[in-house]
């Protein structure tokens, strides 16, 4: 929603607000993928964040800043997908509600920062992707049927400007992308899938990929 503000110079202004506060199943699904990551050690130092589409037009979002293994419904802001990011969520909320409103089959977006990821992003910035070739856990990825496969992970440079970024990264994915994840180099990896439960399927799946991407850089040096 949007409230009008009185400037001291006696302009009023509209600026953007938090919506209500998150149902409780948007609560639920995002605590639980929050004590998923933390579990494995995804989440250091309050990183990472977690989202999921409420409706066409709201997004549930972990809020800047805190324990994401711990979330509770203060932790977690209700957002209008189309509208300008308030104070008070994360600077990287604009890649959450991009990907919401590029693509309406999106229910849910997760954030970690892995190694694997933050590692092998740096190492093959310059490539723009990480070609992964002939795993099994290919098939963890929606539409991929066999491990006769390539999967080329899309991979970022990473800006301070997120509402930029953002764009870049849409402009690059598309609407159907074929991979539902991408990387930041430097930063971590995202993904998303149409519900809570397929974004950490395929969240699940791209770190052990990676995990063994970079295991095999690692014994043959």
């Amino acid at each position: 929603m949007r409230r009008n503000l009185a400037t001291p110079g006696g302009v009023t202004i509209s600026v953007a607000t938090l919506e209500s506060p998150a149902p409780v199943a948007a609560v639920e699904a995002i605590a639980s993928i929050g004590r998923f990551a933390a579990s494995r050690g995804w989440v250091p130092a309050t990183s990472g964040n977690f989202s999921c589409r409420i409706d066409a037009a709201h997004a549930a979002i972990t809020r800047s800043g805190v324990d994401k293994g711990n979330l509770g419904a203060a932790d977690i802001a209700v957002l209008a997908i189309e509208a300008p990011v308030p104070a008070g969520v994360s600077a990287e909320t604009p890649l959450h509600l991009a990907r919401y409103a590029a693509d309406a089959g999106v229910g849910a977006i997760v954030h970690v920062h892995t190694v694997a990821a933050t590692v092998l992003s740096r190492l093959d910035e310059a490539a723009g992707a990480l070609r992964l070739s002939g795993f099994e856990m290919h098939k963890s990825l929606h539409g991929i049927t066999t491990h006769e496969s390539d999967v080329d992970l899309p991979i970022f440079s990473n800006a301070q400007d997120t509402q930029a970024l953002a764009r870049t990264v849409e402009a690059r994915l598309g609407a159907n992308p074929r991979i539902p994840g991408y990387l930041l180099a430097g930063h971590g990896l995202y993904a998303w899938g149409e519900t809570m439960n397929d974004a950490r399927r395929h969240l699940e799946g791209l770190e052990f990929l990676l995990a063994c991407a970079l295991e095999e850089r690692r014994l043959s040096r």
